[in-house]
């Protein structure tokens, strides 16, 4: 028997097992007893024998059975996963296409068109199709020089205040040169095409082609470039190219330069290496003059505005060392050399970049010669012009072929005569480069139309008139060079407008789609939806889990079936294509039953058993994703959404009943049980817990980050990392709070296992939970206090800091991995205590005072006599025997499947904190609380069905869905590529990843979705939470009594809860709730991947598909895939424990019979 103690949770599945199996031992002895000798006992024994034989059958087959359902369960939900990554894989491959790349190079003795050399290139040395303006090149790229960094320090007025920004006027040369030589300099403000990563924006620049939206997730890794491109014109002209910086150049044109000096890249937090690098060999390189172009590639103001923010003093510190550059290049520059200074790309208030708001996409360009070149003086205003507009201009001023796939337009400025006594000339000269260009775009237009045949026929046969009405008109003009200045004009209009022309027609047509493949993909989610939903309902009937591994064989006969067409009709093997077909095929079974279902006029209600309030819900929330205003205001949006479904919930417990105490509920005599539904907690409890919610859910909100369509919102500044403090005190009081949220979670957690008793056992996990938790939270604690203060670490001691630094985070991740490890090992932590003693006698408790008065009486109180007289004869036949009865005390019992859960989820939340900044530790903290108030008010309206079959509501799966979103949002997320936080890649990898690009990814990718993963394998604690809430209700039976005006109520018999063991009561129950639950779950994750899909596909043409719907698609893409995998290790854990308590019973059983 089990004792009854409120730290210990008794487990009467235990006492039957026990029971069971002495009654069986007892009864063999005595009938070998009672046939000792003789044919009879040998009969007797042989069919003891058989009977034996039988039982041990039947165990060994329902252990197999009850494994089977385990595994087929887990392989069904691989294989719905399977459908969902098919859908989006199609969807995507529709949606996200990527232009086609030409493999043409441009050649000087392959003019881009018919007629002669442009005027005055004739017999030019360096003459290409154009004579050459310069000999030499010096490109100072510097990484995110936003237009306005080099902007000099407003003037104000008397009276108003100045101004006062760190990135203002420090780039004092580039205005000192511009007013004292006017004609020697220009300053653009260029336009940068999104995606706005350094790798695409490199291939812009030397391309001069545009970049596509997908080439965005590329900027792990880069690859090199086979477009024609600047490099290797240059390469081809013989010029001697030197380099020195960033090492995505390596990738990009390898082996390319006649030098190079090459340096880590990736690591966000450095911002020195680079650029001290560059300096050393910058200025020796140039006085060596062995050289033709040179190019440098800072990247200290990129990562210091990833650090620290464009509005911090390191910035400014930064921009006045590239002024200090700038100036020392300008002293060593000879005449025949040009410098441009460039940015990639802007920055964000963040610092951030990726996408396509005006900071981002607004870069600095700096020209200048030590010879006139420019025949009027700089605008008051500088003038804007597109970035890639730069390639088509440095190849002809260089005297090289425009790469063939160019779409720029050359800044016609720098080709006119530097003296304006001859304006026809400069006109004709600017007409001649333009002409050129236009030539060469011509050209590209056709045999691009030709092989990929996606542009828009009609804009591309307008575009060719117009272009053959400028050609034929400045033929004519060259035929007569003098005279005719509004003639010229007029062709220079048209060029331009051709140029701009393609360029738009260009942006729009390599957005084009597949419709096939996105309606395919659309309908392929949709269906694993409707079977998701089918599916769940399903689950519960008797003889159905046998069905779920037919799908998989049809999928792959219709796999087998499609390559088998494919490949004898020749066409291409298509991966995503064949994984389709294997989805389409798997699923016809499912339909054709329900189809069947359907034929037999069922009601819909039946087919489709949400509840009309939690529909509504998903019905609204699929509506949404249709605006582009929810989906920017979604951080906003999702907590009111969440509050509401809580109201909801309470409401809901309400209107049962289940908020009110038992002495207000009017219940028959003699027929109110547990089973009832009788209310675990008090209406104020409940409340309560409603209440703590709603704040928790607000306090969350504090920590947000507001998307850059809503400029009047302004982020939360506790996103940032302490290192970008400035103030020593508010940075210490900000880190004792961080350290505070971290030992308020590890004692939140510890309590929680002291409560059920979790932490007694000696098993390797639960005495990892009581000294190595504290390890990582120490070694968190350390590594936080280290990267907040690395800047000012003493020089002798910055190498043990850096070293610090690299092997704490490692540590905790190890340690984190070790607990998991040993987890999975040993799952059950139960501590068994077998000892003799007298038994607990039972306890006669009547609900009337004196003697029976009627027969219902008589009927109540005489079976417990009778009982009572049965267990009392019983424990006196014991006690003759020269021991006590057994007495086995089983510890942890009832919270064996939550506690795993429990400590599995703290593991995991350790490392996925440690890649977020500091303060983010406040909303861990929160997230565990919500989660626990959440699971708590959700159990108290689940009822407990004995023996099943055991189900979690709908509103609950939704409500937990819905809080892996607004967690999202907290930990300072957005589903935009500007809010990715890459300073996760080098936690732990400060010094980079060398080549390596899976393990950066996997970083980035696991604090960007650290709410979907931490929410999905916690998701069963939905099923196992209101059986662990049953120790906190009542423990006792009660029996109503007195008149019908007043109900009292007095206990009838204490029993102790069984908790998560009744789970084990029914096996299959357990295990087809454990697939309901994973299925309920993917189809509400999967309702808004396919909301965003449709979303994507209807408004493909929508002015921001791009910037709002297809990041929107993506990120719902990725946080799916990570959210199911999450559920399924989730799902797996729990069925570990459950195999692992059926090994437990046995081997205590075994125990018991030796």
């Amino acid at each position: 028997m089990i004792p009854s103690n409120s730290a210990s949770v008794a487990s009467a599945a235990l006492l039957g097992e026990l029971l069971r199996r002495r009654r069986q031992m007892a009864m063999g002895r005595r009938q070998m007893a009672m046939g000792r000798g003789g044919p009879r006992a040998a009969l007797s024994r042989a069919c003891l024998s058989v009977v034996s034989v039988c039982r041990r059958r039947r165990r060994a087959s329902g252990r197999r059975s009850s494994r089977m359902q385990k595994i087929s369960v887990l392989l069904f939900l691989a294989w719905v996963s399977f459908l969902f990554y098919a859908g989006i894989a199609l969807f995507t491959s529709g949606f996200l296409l990527t232009r086609l790349e030409l493999t043409n190079h441009s050649s000087c003795h392959e003019p881009p068109g018919p007629g002669s050399l442009p005027w005055g290139s004739q017999g030019k040395p360096g003459a290409c199709w154009m004579a050459s303006r310069f000999s030499r090149l010096v490109l100072v790229l510097v990484d995110a020089l936003r237009f306005d960094f080099a902007q000099p320090q407003p003037s104000h007025g008397p009276g108003e205040p100045p101004v006062s920004l760190p990135f203002l006027g420090k780039l004092n040369s580039l205005q000192r040169i511009l007013e004292i030589q006017p004609h020697h300099a220009r300053l653009y403000q260029s336009k940068a095409d999104p995606p706005t990563t350094t790798m695409q924006r490199l291939k812009a620049l030397t391309t001069g082609s545009l970049p596509t939206f997908i080439d965005a997730g590329s900027n792990f890794a880069s690859y090199a470039i086979v477009e024609d491109n600047l490099i290797k014109q240059l390469t081809n002209a013989g010029r001697h190219v030197v380099f020195m910086g960033d090492d995505t150049w390596k990738d990009l044109f390898p082996g390319a330069f006649s030098q190079a000096f090459f340096f880590p890249s990736f690591n966000v937090r450095d911002l020195h290496t680079v650029d001290n690098g560059i300096l050393e060999h910058l200025y020796p390189t140039m006085d060596g003059g062995e050289w033709d172009v040179l190019i440098a590639h800072f990247l200290g103001v990129d990562h210091c505005g990833h650090k620290y923010g464009p509005h911090h003093p390191e910035m400014a510190k930064k921009l006045s060392q590239m002024d200090q550059v700038i100036q020392g290049l300008v002293e060593r520059l000879e005449n025949d050399t040009l410098l441009v200074v460039i940015g990639d790309h802007g920055m964000t208030i963040t610092g951030d970049h990726g996408g396509d708001s005006d900071l981002e996409i607004s870069a600095a360009l700096f020209l200048y010669s030590p010879k006139a070149l420019f025949p009027r003086v700089p605008p008051k205003e500088p003038e804007i012009v597109p970035q890639i507009s730069l390639v088509p201009t440095l190849a002809l001023l260089l005297g090289l072929p425009i790469p063939f796939g160019n779409i720029g337009e050359v800044m016609a400025e720098l080709f006119a005569e530097a003296e304006d006594s001859q304006p026809h000339s400069s006109a004709l000269a600017q007409a001649s480069a333009l002409h050129l260009n236009a030539q060469q775009v011509s050209r590209f237009l056709h045999t691009y139309s030709a092989a990929a045949q996606n542009l828009q026929v009609k804009e591309l046969h307008q575009l060719q008139n117009l272009f053959s009405k400028a050609s034929a008109d400045y033929q004519r003009l060259l035929q007569s060079p003098q005279g005719a200045e509004a003639a010229l004009q007029t062709v220079i209009t048209e060029l331009q407008q051709f140029l701009r022309g393609v360029r738009a027609m260009c942006i729009e047509s390599w957005a084009r789609f597949s419709l096939g493949r996105m309606a395919g993909g659309a309908a392929l989610l949709a269906a694993a939806c409707f079977l998701c939903l089918l599916v769940s309902q399903w689950a519960t009937y008797p003889g159905f889990h046998p069905l779920l591994l037919t799908p998989m064989a049809c999928g792959l006969a219709s796999t087998i079936v499609c390559a088998g067409l494919l490949a004898t009709t020749g066409l291409k093997l298509d991966p995503v294509v064949l994984g389709a077909m294997a989805a389409v095929g798997s699923l016809l079974p499912f339909l054709w039953k329900a189809w069947a279902g359907w034929g037999s006029k069922r009601p819909l209600a039946a087919l489709f058993p949400i509840p009309g309030p939690v529909l509504l819900f998903l019905l609204i929330r699929f509506a949404a994703f249709f605006s582009d205003s929810f989906v920017v205001a979604e951080a906003r949006a999702t907590p009111f959404l969440l509050g509401s479904l809580i109201l909801l919930l309470v409401a809901q417990l309400h209107w049962e009943g289940k908020l009110l105490p038992p002495k207000l509920l009017t219940i028959p005599r003699l027929c109110f049980s547990a089973s009832a539904g009788q209310p675990r907690h008090s209406g104020t409890h409940a409340l309560g817990l409603g209440v703590g919610l709603l704040l928790c859910i607000r306090l969350a909100g504090l920590f947000h980050r507001c998307p850059e369509e809503t400029p009047a919102c302004h982020s939360s500044p506790w996103l940032s990392p302490l290192a970008s403090m400035v103030g020593g005190r508010a940075k210490n009081l900000w880190y004792g709070a961080c350290v505070g949220a971290l030992v308020a979670l590890l004692a939140a957690v510890r309590l929680w296992l002291c409560r059920y008793s979790n932490l007694k056992s000696p098993e390797p996990s639960v005495l990892f939970v009581r000294w190595g938790l504290p390890l990582m939270v120490l070694g968190t604690a350390a590594y936080w206090a280290l990267a907040s203060g690395a800047d000012e670490a003493p020089p002798r001691l910055r190498a043990l800091v850096a070293g610090a630094s690299v092997v704490l985070p490692r540590a905790v991740a190890g340690l984190a991995a070790s607990g998991l490890m040993l987890l999975l090992w040993r799952p059950v932590t139960v501590l068994v205590k077998a000892t003799t003693g007298t038994p607990r006698t039972r306890t006669v408790l009547t609900p009337f005072s004196g003697p029976p008065t009627s027969q219902a009486d008589l009927d109540y109180v005489v079976p417990q006599i009778y009982r009572h007289m049965q267990e009392e004869f019983r424990g006196r036949l014991e006690r003759t025997k020269s021991q006590g009865p057994l007495t086995v005390a089983a510890y942890q019992l009832g919270s064996v499947y939550s506690a795993a859960m429990v400590t599995a989820l703290t593991l995991l939340a350790f490392p996925l904190l440690l890649l977020h900044a500091e303060r983010i530790s406040l909303v861990f903290l929160l997230l565990f609380l919500q989660s626990f108030l959440l699971l708590h008010l959700l159990a108290a309206g689940i009822p407990i069905t004995t023996p099943g079959p055991f189900t979690v509501p709908w509103q609950a799966v939704s409500a937990w869905a819905l809080m892996a979103t607004q967690t999202f949002y907290s930990l300072g997320h957005q589903p935009v590529f500007p809010a990715i936080h890459w300073h996760a890649a080098f936690v732990g990898f400060p010094e980079g990843h060398g080549s390596s690009t899976w393990l950066p990814a996997l970083l980035v990718g696991a604090n960007t979705f650290a709410s979907h993963l931490l929410f999905a394998v916690g998701c069963p604690l939905l099923l196992l939470w209101p059986f662990l809430c049953e120790s906190q209700g009542a423990r006792k039976r009660w029996q109503p009594l007195g008149n019908e005006a007043e109900a009292r109520v007095r206990p009838e018999e204490e029993e102790e809860p069984r908790m998560e063991m009744r789970l084990r009561d029914a096996p299959h129950h357990f295990n087809a709730a454990l697939l309901q639950l994973g299925l309920k779950y993917l189809f509400v994750l999967g309702i808004q991947i396919l909301a965003c899909a449709l979303a994507a596909s209807i408004l493909r043409r929508h002015l921001m598909v791009w910037k709002v719907f297809a990041p929107k698609f993506i990120f719902e893409a990725m946080g799916f895939i990570v959210s199911s995998v999450g559920l399924f290790l989730g799902i797996a854990l729990v069925m570990r424990v459950d195999g692992a308590v059926s090994s437990w019973f046995r081997q205590l059983i075994l125990a018991q019979q030796r």
